[in-house]
């Protein structure tokens, strides 16, 4: 629900009940699962239901893989979406709760394909980058 505070119990539903299923419906089966050190993210329960869904393919604290601390984010999210939205959210200085929701809603719905493919082509850059460089991650 929206405006709750996301607990390990709350996380490990979220993973149980949307995301490994549309992994499953999408046939997703070679990967690695990714995640930072937040407390939900790496609390006992949730690493043990991470381990038994993707086993040896966790990439977190305490995971298959460390994530290292001050790493490059290379995920899409983090290297495009959140200092997108914040510069386009913040700029209107919203009052209210509801307009920073209305701006949020407006500004994600006004990204373009045509953005998305830029973002693309410049993550998949960084990751040869990152290759390149030889970090292991």
């Amino acid at each position: 629900k929206v405006g709750e505070t996301i607990d390990g119990a709350r996380y490990r539903w979220m993973l149980a009940h949307f995301v490994c299923p549309q992994m499953r419906e999408k046939g997703l089966t070679n990967f690695y699962f990714q995640q930072d050190g937040a407390p939900c993210h790496t609390a006992v329960a949730t690493m043990q239901f991470l381990q038994r869904k993707f086993p040896g393919h966790v990439v977190s604290k305490n995971g298959d893989l460390e994530w290292p601390p001050r790493s490059p984010d290379l995920t899409v999210p983090d290297f495009f979406l959140w200092g997108y939205l914040k510069s386009k959210v913040y700029a209107s200085k919203p009052k209210t709760i509801d307009e920073l929701k209305g701006n949020i809603q407006a500004e994600i719905a006004a990204i373009t394909p045509e953005m998305l493919a830029n973002v693309m082509q410049n993550a998949r850059k960084e990751l040869l980058f990152v290759y390149q460089m030889k970090v292991v991650i």
